[in-house]
């Protein structure tokens, strides 16, 4: 299968890598909440692309920021189904939602085919911004922040002169632009409608 082309475990049609979801939802922040979300999505065999989990600004609430592939109408049921749970106080699809920031840190360690290709190594992580952070004889080990798209040309670019040793990604984080924050935004709606 071309790696354009992904299959989720809801529909046996292939999707496109561009259908993409970034989803923010503020849970509550107690014991358990993580492993009632991530088994619901078991359950139902969905699969997460990538989770990031972290409290916010509230320390009563964390977020859970998830990127999943598949087209919107899975999308929608998965929603659906996070909406379920007691723990989830909103839900924001931001890539429905309108513009947002979003970046991953991604740790590379690479091993240089020879010291020339250690040398366009270095300059291509230049191009890409990133850091080398641990060096020996045989490798190189780079830290890069940026967009998953950023991530994925850097490591086509490097793999020309490199093999990888090893990668670790965070996962996506992402907030939605503008001045009005998730939280605010769910309890001003809260409030207009009570």
């Amino acid at each position: 299968m071309p790696d354009a082309m992904l299959t989720t475990l809801r529909s046996v049609e292939p999707v496109a890598a561009d259908d993409r979801h970034v989803l923010s939802v503020l849970v509550e922040n107690h014991y358990g909440v993580l492993s009632r979300v991530s088994g619901m999505f078991a359950a139902r065999g969905f699969n997460i692309d990538t989770l990031t989990v972290c409290e916010t600004e509230d320390p009563t609430m964390s977020r859970m920021t998830m990127s999943v592939i598949g087209r919107t109408v899975v999308v929608d049921q998965i929603r659906k189904q996070l909406e379920k749970l007691p723990e989830v106080i909103v839900i924001d699809d931001f890539t429905e939602l309108g513009p947002f920031v979003e970046r991953e840190l991604a740790l590379i360690k690479l091993r240089p085919h020879g010291m020339e290709e250690r040398s366009n190594l270095l300059r291509v992580s230049m191009h890409f911004d990133a850091k080398s952070v641990d060096a020996t004889p045989d490798t190189v080990t780079f830290e890069l922040v940026g967009q998953a798209e950023q991530i994925t040309h850097f490591l086509a670019m490097a793999t020309k002169d490199a093999e990888v040793v090893e990668i670790a990604r965070s996962g996506v984080v992402a907030l939605g632009r503008g001045r009005v924050g998730q939280r605010e935004r769910f309890l001003e709606e809260a409030i207009g409608c009570g």
